[in-house]
């Protein structure tokens, strides 16, 4: 017993010494002046980190939080001189003072090679402990903010991706998919014919590893349900029947890349290249999940009273819900499946919920907290159509009871369209609208 806790005693001295000497280490690359001695002592830092246990990861960001800080009392007498006398020698001085010396420490760990990948792998790792540690979010807020511009779309290139694309990088898109799951090689090779397209982004320091990837199904018209567009067994359209390019599944390969903004930057190109291939296509639009429309209906439904924010036509549907399938929301999914007549009672009345969801009727900024419809939203796109049953997987039901929705892009509102977003206006078909009004 005495000798296993003096093994731990031992450990934790151990672990303790090494993530000193990686702070250590990173405060000689910081006072290091020359360029190439810069480079060996930031792969040498590096590889210490890498060396570090998950426990030691999280210390070692704790001493990035604290150690690598700016100093309060030199923010304070800069930004008091700056006040006295605003000009840009004192402007200068301060920007100096505020910026916290982590983010030169990242800029000069990212001097080695490989780097920018370790760099990704920290924030990745940072990001798992940060529901943990929500101090740690100011120096994640300084991660994001050197990733977003190393990672600026002016530093990446657009690829197509088809059934000539080496096998190593169609083994990430199909371990990558988050939407839609790709059951195969068979699945695979079905999303990469004529009339389907697989664009992603690449970085030149993460060679042979996209960073994020958009499918598209070319089709005569706007889809209503997925299951026709995952069909492995489905015909190939010719492009004579080519109007409409939809957006089924975006996915993020990089982890630590979760804020960086890339999704917008790549459907956009990818609309462009597509009407420049194929200039018969004018429509542009998605076939989307709605993640958290069951929670939310789940925590709506938990007020038996009248929501004052909410029309009288929005709370009736919400007492029709409640009394038509209210219990079964908590229930397994195998008796969801059974109660076909029930649902296609309220039908109606779960379209108008949801429609109240997406359009963000009772939140405090009338934005929709759906992640999937902020992200089309902020993009430009308009709120078009839901349909209902058009998921029936496993995953569907459990996200939005089966519904899903098209977002349309139209290319010369896309501006617009973002613009009324930010301040707070959902843009919207008059047939989602009139479910509410």
């Amino acid at each position: 017993m005495l000798g296993s806790l003096k093994e731990s005693a031992l450990k934790l001295k151990r672990d303790g010494l090494k993530v000193r000497r990686l702070v250590a280490a990173c405060k000689q690359l910081l006072s290091e002046r020359g360029e190439a001695l810069g480079v060996s002592l930031a792969a040498e830092t590096l590889a210490r980190y890498a060396e570090l246990s998950n426990a030691e990861q999280v210390a070692f960001f704790d001493a990035l939080k604290s150690e690598f800080a700016p100093d309060p009392r030199e923010v304070l007498r800069t930004a008091t001189e700056y006040a006295q006398a605003p000009d840009s020698e004192r402007l200068a001085a301060l920007a100096r003072a505020t910026e916290p010396p982590r983010q030169e420490l990242l800029r000069r760990l990212n001097r080695a090679p490989g780097a920018t990948r370790a760099i990704v792998g920290m924030r990745e790792r940072l990001l798992d402990v940060l529901p943990k540690d929500r101090e740690l979010r100011q120096v994640d807020d300084d991660m994001r903010h050197l990733l977003s511009s190393w990672f600026n779309p002016g530093f990446l290139h657009i690829e197509r991706v088809d059934w000539n694309t080496p096998a190593t990088l169609l083994e990430q898109i199909i371990r990558h998919e988050a939407v839609h799951e790709i059951r195969g090689w068979n699945d695979l090779r079905r999303r990469l014919q004529g009339d389907r397209r697989c664009f992603a982004f690449f970085h030149p320091a993460l060679p042979n590893e996209p960073l994020i990837f958009v499918e598209v199904a070319l089709m005569h018209d706007m889809p209503g349900a997925i299951e026709p567009l995952l069909d492995i067994d489905s015909a190939a359209q010719p492009p004579k029947e080519y109007q409409v390019a939809v957006f089924y599944s975006i996915s993020n390969c990089q982890p630590g890349l979760r804020g960086v903004s890339l999704g917008n930057f790549l459907i956009k190109q990818v609309a462009a290249l597509l009407a420049q291939e194929f200039p018969r296509i004018k429509h542009f639009c998605t076939l989307s999940p709605i993640p958290g429309f069951k929670d939310w209906l789940r925590r709506t439904l938990a007020s038996e009273d009248p929501i004052a924010a909410f029309p009288a036509s929005v709370n009736a549907s919400l007492e029709t819900v409640r009394r038509g399938i209210g219990p079964l929301l908590d229930r397994p999914l195998a008796d969801w499946r059974a109660a076909d007549k029930p649902r296609e009672k309220i039908a109606v009345h779960l379209e108008r919920l949801c429609a109240a969801y997406l359009l963000g009727i009772g939140e405090t900024e009338g934005i929709t907290r759906d992640p999937v419809a902020r992200f089309h939203l902020n993009n430009g796109a308009r709120l078009d159509r839901l349909n209902l049953n058009a998921d029936a997987s496993n995953k569907g039901l459990q996200q939005s009871l089966g519904l899903m929705v098209n977002y349309v892009y139209e290319l010369r509102a896309i501006e617009r369209n973002h613009g009324k977003f930010v301040k707070g206006v959902t843009e919207a078909s008059k047939t989602v609208r009139g479910l509410v009004d």
